[in-house]
This record gives C-alpha cells, sequence and structure tokens, in this order.
C-alpha cells in the first residue's frame, strides 16, 4: 500500500509539473519560466561572441518588439538590438536584464516600459512600483558602465485586452517620477510622449496607431520614435 501511495504522489507530481510548463504567462513565458528568459537565450549566445563597441539594446515590451516588424532597417542598418518581448511588464524584464541587456556588454541601453504594467498584465502594481522596476534596470546598467536611456511610456486612452482602466493620467503620472529622477541622476530621458499623444492623453489616431489598437505604434508612430531616439543616441 505504502509503494502504491508513493507511485500516485510521483504521478501527481509528474502532472502538475507539465501543467505548470503549460500555463501561459503574459509575455510568452510558463511557470518554468516565468520572464521568458530562453525566447533570446540562442540568439544572446551567439551575440556575445561579437564584439561591438557601440552596441545599443533595446530593451521593452511588445511596442519595442514590434519595431523590427515595422522598420526592421532600423536595426540592420545600427548597431541596434531588439530586446522587446510582447506583453511583458517591468518585473518580468528586470529579471531578464542581465542576460538580455548586460551580458550582450552594450555601450547604451534604452529602456521602454511600463504601458503592461498599467493593464495589469501580470497583476496589479502600484505606479511607484513601475518606477522602481524600471529604476533598478537603470541602476544594474549603471553599475556596468553601461549608458542609460530611459524613455517615457507611450500614451493610451484604453487597452483593447482590457478595457476601462482608464491609462491616461496614470501613464502621465508615471512619466513624471521617471523625469525625476532622470533630472536628479543624469540620465537621458527620451521623451516620445509628448511628440506622440492626442489632447486626452492617447496615442494619435490615426496618425501614429488605429482605432482599433490605441497602444501600438504604426510605421509613422515608429517613425517619429526613431528620430527621436537617434538624436538622444547622439
Amino acid at each position: 500500500m505504502k509503494y502504491h501511495k508513493i507511485l500516485l504522489l510521483i504521478f501527481l507530481f509528474s502532472i502538475m509539473s507539465n501543467t505548470a510548463q503549460a500555463v501561459y504567462i503574459q509575455g510568452g513565458g510558463t511557470l518554468m519560466d516565468w520572464a521568458h528568459l530562453k525566447k533570446y537565450e540562442q540568439s544572446n549566445s551567439e551575440l556575445k561572441k561579437i564584439n561591438d563597441p557601440n552596441r545599443v539594446v533595446f530593451m521593452g515590451n511588445s511596442i519595442t518588439e514590434g519595431w523590427s516588424n515595422f522598420d526592421k532597417d532600423f536595426f540592420i542598418n545600427n548597431p541596434f538590438v531588439n530586446r522587446g518581448i510582447g506583453g511583458q511588464t517591468t518585473p518580468q524584464m528586470l529579471i531578464r536584464f542581465k542576460p538580455d541587456v548586460v551580458n550582450l556588454n552594450p555601450k547604451a541601453v534604452v529602456i521602454l516600459a511600463g504601458i503592461n504594467d498599467i493593464a495589469e498584465n501580470t497583476g496589479p502594481i502600484t505606479l511607484e512600483n513601475i518606477a522602481e522596476n524600471i529604476i533598478s534596470m537603470a541602476e544594474i546598467a549603471k553599475a556596468n558602465d553601461i549608458k542609460v536611456l530611459i524613455c517615457t511610456t507611450l500614451p493610451a486612452i484604453d487597452f483593447p485586452w482590457s478595457p476601462g482602466m482608464e491609462p491616461g493620467p496614470k501613464v502621465i503620472k508615471l512619466n513624471s517620477i521617471l523625469k525625476a529622477y532622470c533630472d536628479s541622476n543624469d540620465i537621458i530621458y527620451v521623451d516620445y510622449f509628448s511628440a506622440m499623444s492626442d489632447e486626452k492623453g492617447g496615442l494619435k489616431v490615426p496618425e501614429y496607431t488605429t482605432a482599433d489598437d490605441l497602444v501600438h505604434p504604426n510605421l509613422a508612430g515608429y517613425k517619429v520614435m526613431e528620430k527621436i531616439i537617434l538624436k538622444a543616441l547622439k
């Protein structure tokens, strides 16, 4: 009887383990890889073999990841590495900051984050905690002699996947916290927000996004961002 109980426990543990791996986490990970460290694991391994003194890593969510889809030449023609993962929040980015940014030995890192936290993709979180996660990434970068550029969270009037959360004023408050930190710590503050927001605090429609999206830039939106970030990097 005792032997059968042991077999039953092993069987149940096996089911629980497989279930944990199968559960979907925002950002494409699983309970066994919550920050989706495997996404860029192979690419990181190859990049570490190449010494590029001007390398810049773009850390972010779907807004960063989608950049390559709309204008892949921006990352091909410049020494830029895209490390965006759609759906991710700042605690997930913080976990993967070392392998996806620091270990690539870049000259600079461009951090664009926060909108998915406001949408509560991985659960409730305060604006202060969101800012602290971004600040922690900045501090890790500075400790490794990596120049830091913190970008404003892009404007959003609503979330199609999570409607009714009124992100507009939250984005403005988060950006004010980030600006104050940048001003006090000699960090470059990259202001996408001012150039891309409408009078209601949303991303301009139809100039920079579509009415059924509201969050992700179109090609014209990315072109505005490119002009701003290239100036900041100079």
